[in-house]
């Protein structure tokens, strides 16, 4: 996720360069038709145009806000697993005040849970946009840790080698830890070193992070409807291809207007306005594209490598452990206090 005050607006021309040469070619097409060839006939009625460019806006309006509600969705789950994380946390300590290694290996488990669920989270998925050329471009300027190191390295800092081999040959690795944690508790229920009201509530925070993972891998999983965003992607190019020929008519007629060097010339400033107008359009649409997919690895993704580690350090130091992680790049050293 982007975390400055705002993009500027040179990063965000960089971001659709592409688009913006595009324009500028179809805005120059019907200049050419219809003021260096004569063809007057491919003028058509601005009326024809507003009402194309009303529903277009309408559309465009409706998808962005089913994207940015997909966006708020990923956030507002995320941020629940990360309060959940930290109650477990808490009563991982506290119902086991007399072995501490339990504790750890319960404190553990969980943040290789986290672990397993963003790795998931990165894999593509063929709907997404992060292969486009637009954002391949923008991703030098930040860093996706999911993509720096191997899922196997990662798990290896909570879990035994002998566990993790198994753990690795499971299709859904996530699922399978929190049986481990399930496990554990049912485990440490026999041997009578906590209550029954104890591993009751803990099992309940255990079937809490099954729910929030479906939740996650629910939208990770589920494309925004194709049918919105073919019908969104053909209005705007149709917009985009007919603007400057709803123009011609009307910057013919500003020559009547003028003097000077602009006499005869003002139909070429269809060109910058027209590339304007759909540009504004296109980028719109570009934005809600790469809201959509809240988990893809782009510079508008849920931030849940951030929010992964910011917990893995608050749940070290509830162990006595200083958790030394650059946020920025993933990489972590640990000193046992």
């Amino acid at each position: 996720m982007y975390i400055g005050k705002s993009y500027h607006l040179f990063e965000f021309v960089i971001w659709t360069k592409g688009k913006i040469y595009t324009l500028l070619l179809l805005g120059l097409i019907p200049i050419c038709l219809y003021h260096i060839l004569g063809i007057k006939w491919v003028a058509v009625p601005w009326s024809v145009i507003a009402m194309l460019g009303t529903a277009t806006a309408f559309i465009l309006g409706f998808k962005n806000n089913l994207s940015y509600n997909r966006s708020t969705e990923a956030q507002d789950i995320w941020t629940s697993i990360v309060s959940n994380s930290r109650a477990w946390g808490l009563v991982s300590k506290d119902y086991l005040q007399n072995n501490n290694e339990t504790s750890k290996i319960l404190i553990y488990t969980h943040m290789a849970w986290i672990t397993a669920l963003r790795y998931s989270m990165r894999e593509p998925r063929s709907w997404e946009s992060t292969d486009k050329r637009h954002n391949v471009k923008y991703r030098k300027h930040f860093i996706i840790p999911e993509q720096q190191t191997t899922l196997e390295e990662e798990l290896s800092k909570y879990l035994e080698s002998s566990e993790l081999e198994k753990i690795l040959k499971v299709k859904n690795i996530s699922t399978y830890i929190l049986s481990l944690q399930s496990k554990t508790l049912k485990s440490l229920y026999e041997k009578q070193e906590i209550t029954i009201a104890q591993f009751i509530d803990m099992e309940k925070s255990i079937k809490e992070f099954y729910y929030l993972q479906g939740k996650s891998e629910h939208i990770k999983d589920s494309p925004f409807p194709r049918q919105y965003n073919i019908i969104n992607n053909l209005l705007i190019q149709s917009f985009s291809f007919l603007l400057p020929y709803g123009l011609l008519a009307d910057f013919n007629r500003l020559n009547e207007s003028v003097d000077g060097f602009m006499k005869g010339n003002m139909i070429w400033l269809i060109l910058p306005f027209s590339c304007l107008i759909s540009w504004l359009y296109a980028s719109i649409a570009q934005v809600g594209e790469n809201t959509e997919n809240p988990f893809e690895g782009g510079a508008n993704d849920v931030p849940i490598s951030r929010m992964s580690f910011q917990l893995e350090a608050e749940l070290r130091e509830m162990l006595g452990e200083i958790n030394f992680r650059n946020l920025d790049t993933g990489q972590n050293t640990t000193i046992i206090l």
